[in-house]
């Protein structure tokens, strides 16, 4: 063996060993082998100088030991670690480890794993990039400082098992604030005035009287009846038809913001669902032409795109759909987002010719699916735009105008690849003056709706646009909100609990620059300065310790605990203390009113299962009893009969019949009004409480 290459991912080794000779040896560090340790702070600050303690996990040792018995016997060695800030650091850190000089290991970089990249970069070795190195280290003590100095604090003021981060805490206080909206929202009643004109054409009053009609004009029901009864003793011509051509225009191909979102949105893939299924595509799959990684490397804010990539787009556009499918010029799209890395590439397949199609047959659903989803999107990227016609008519009485759209698909263009989901709404042909009858007209009440909670996919377009995290942060920020119980996520809805709200408030009174996403997007660019040589790294750490450790102190003697303790009334078996209920991470527990001296600790039984309650409806499948249950997502009804019967709805049924379809209807009582739907055909019909 001369050469020994160190990557990060066992799966790569078995890829990137397909391609090279005997003389290469590939190995894995399988991530991080040396980190900040768990147990201390691990920082280390003398005369303003932050020096990190690392260590090597137990768990990487004997990893450790294998890369250094390989490097003894190769002549080079290279490190070989993803092509971002965490893979230089990984990197640094290998070469550490194994008693090697950082500066002087060769270093490749690749963002795609295949036959040709990975020889591409052995013949073009560069070295590590200590700026980026540096940028990452920075990020690492910044939330060490931040984690390991604020989280004891939250648990010693509000409830143990508490933490808080640099973005995790402004991402939280993102999806508080609009729980606080949706909680403060006071719907308002409006009315619409909808028509129907011959040859059912769909329209709705857009003026009335000379005065434009938009939403929540009409306030109240009274007046649109008043309405409603002259313009049905009105007649109607067609007063204007309107027809004009219309582009849509392509997306750019994925970056791992836009991947995650459409991922959640089409798939039903959670964003850390998304990125592991990305990632096995990235470090390799079999194929028709061998193993090998058929996607570029997934985390990503860039959109640029390899211009060898972009001519066999163009190759296969040509071939598969023809010239009039092909843009004249090649299509190149740049990033808005901030501190994008234009150096790298965006999401795309490597292998043009592994089309979906052929896929099929190598790959297993789910990442047939998401494979299918970046390569289309890549192929639409270079393709023509669509062309549409819109279409509008204007029917206009004495006193009303009413307007009536439409849509006509001219050229399909891009969406040829892509698919499209929109079907064509075409309006009849009429003539200018002509006169036409309103055949039905309904004064409709509405009322308007909360902001709509979070889904992680909103949540990720919102703070890419801030500017909080980066690619590498979105999945896992979400994650660790879920795993410190500060959101739940129902229905793809982010949901805070009431910890969240608490802890929030309490930062925002104290640590405001923790929760303030202006100040953690502005970290972001402070460490893409770093990660550039063009700010100190010493120097950010410091800027931030010493203001930071004065609050830190400040709080621990003037922040009002809100712990909630509650006397039980009995004593303590172990020391004879009073006993008291708490609440903790995991729910109310009791214990010692000294603790910690006396660690005595009682959890409390879990509540006891609501009865299930027999409604008066009937199954419309089996004709079986409905039940009212509660689940961990809440009440729902379902069949007597399940699982010989599996009918379930979100919605109370009720002993009512559809007057469009005579199927079951279902009630929900909101804030004002009262909702009845009807399970099969969704007709809906809305009343004032």
């Amino acid at each position: 063996m001369k050469n020994l290459i160190i990557v990060e991912s066992p799966t790569k080794v078995k890829t990137i060993k397909t391609f090279l000779g005997k003389d290469y040896a590939v190995v894995a560090s399988k991530g991080h082998i040396r980190d900040l340790p768990k147990s201390s702070f691990g920082i280390k600050i003398e005369d303003g100088v932050f020096v990190p303690e690392y260590r090597t996990p137990r768990d990487h040792s004997k990893v450790v030991k294998e890369i250094k018995d390989l490097a003894k016997k190769a002549e080079t060695i290279y490190i070989a670690t993803d092509e971002d800030r965490e893979g230089e650091a990984i990197g640094f850190h290998i070469a550490t480890a194994i008693g090697k000089d950082p500066a002087e290991l060769p270093r490749i970089v690749f963002h795609e794993i295949t036959k040709t990249a990975i020889k591409h970069a052995l013949e073009n070795p560069k070295k590590l990039d200590f700026s980026s190195i540096n940028a990452q280290q920075t990020r690492r003590l910044l939330d060490r400082i931040v984690g390991y100095k604020l989280s004891p604090l939250l648990a010693s003021k509000i409830q143990k098992g508490l933490s808080a981060g640099r973005v995790q805490s402004s991402t939280l206080k993102i999806i508080v604030d609009r729980e606080k909206e949706i909680r403060a929202f006071k719907p308002v009643e409006f009315w619409s005035l909808d028509g129907i004109f011959d040859k059912n054409i769909e329209s709705i009053l857009t003026k009335f009287d000379g005065e434009k009609i938009e939403k929540m004009t009409i306030s109240g029901g009274d007046r649109a009846k008043e309405i409603k009864t002259r313009l049905d003793n009105e007649s109607f011509v067609v007063a204007s038809i309107d027809k004009k051509e219309r582009k849509s225009s392509p997306s750019p191909a994925f970056m791992t913001s836009t991947l995650q979102q459409t991922a959640s949105s089409s798939l039903g893939f959670s964003p850390k669902k998304t990125m592991m299924v990305a990632q096995t595509l990235y470090e390799g799959v079999k194929t028709h032409q061998g193993t090998m990684g058929i996607i570029t490397y997934m985390r990503t804010d860039s959109l640029s795109v390899a211009k060898e990539a972009i001519e066999a787009a163009r190759e296969q556009i040509l071939n598969s759909y023809g010239e009039k499918y092909l843009p004249k010029e090649a299509k190149y799209y740049k990033s808005k987002s901030k501190g994008a890395q234009e150096a790298h590439e965006a999401i795309r397949p490597t292998l043009i010719d592994f089309t979906p199609a052929i896929a099929k047959d190598y790959l297993k659903p789910d990442e047939l699916k998401l494979y299918s989803l970046i390569y289309n999107r890549f192929l639409a990227s270079q393709m023509n735009s669509a062309r549409f016609e819109s279409q509008s008519i204007i029917f206009k009485s004495e006193s009303g105008e009413f307007k009536a759209s439409g849509r006509k698909l001219l050229f399909d263009g891009f969406y040829r690849a892509y698919g499209v989901s929109d079907k064509d709404k075409l309006l009849p042909d009429l003539e200018l003056n002509q006169s036409i009858e309103l055949t039905k007209l309904e004064a409709n009440q509405h009322f308007t709706e909360p902001p709509s909670r979070y889904s992680e996919a909103s949540l990720i377009k919102k703070i890419e646009s801030l500017g909080i995290g980066r690619p590498s942060t979105y999945a896992p920020t979400i994650s660790t909100l879920v795993a410190r119980m500060y959101i739940s996520i129902e229905k793809k809805q982010l949901i805070p609990s009431e910890n969240a709200f608490t802890v929030i408030d309490l930062l925002e009174k104290h640590f405001s620059e923790i929760v303030d996403s202006s100040f953690t997007s502005n970290m972001e660019e402070t460490l893409d300065l770093i990660a550039e040589d063009e700010a100190d790294w010493q120097e950010v750490l410091n800027k931030f310790y010493e203001p930071f450790m004065k609050k830190i102190e400040d709080g621990k003697a003037n922040i009002k605990s809100l712990k909630v303790i509650t006397p039980t009334g009995e004593d303590c078996p172990d020391c004879g203390e009073p006993l008291v209920k708490r609440k903790g991470r995991f729910g109310e527990f009791i214990s010692c009113s000294t603790f910690p001296k006396c660690k005595y600790t009682k959890n409390l039984g879990k509540k006891e299962k609501k009865e299930v309650v027999t409604l008066s409806v009937k199954c419309p499948e089996c004709g079986s009893g409905i039940v009212e249950r509660i689940s961990r997502r809440g009440k729902f009804y379902g069949c007597s009969a399940y699982p010989k019967c599996k009918f379930i709805s979100n919605y109370e049924p009720i002993d009512e019949t559809c007057t469009e379809c005579g199927g079951m209807m279902t009630r929900r009582e909101l804030k004002t009004k009262i909702v009845k739907e009807c399970i099969k055909c969704k007709n809906k019909i809305e009343n004032a409480k």
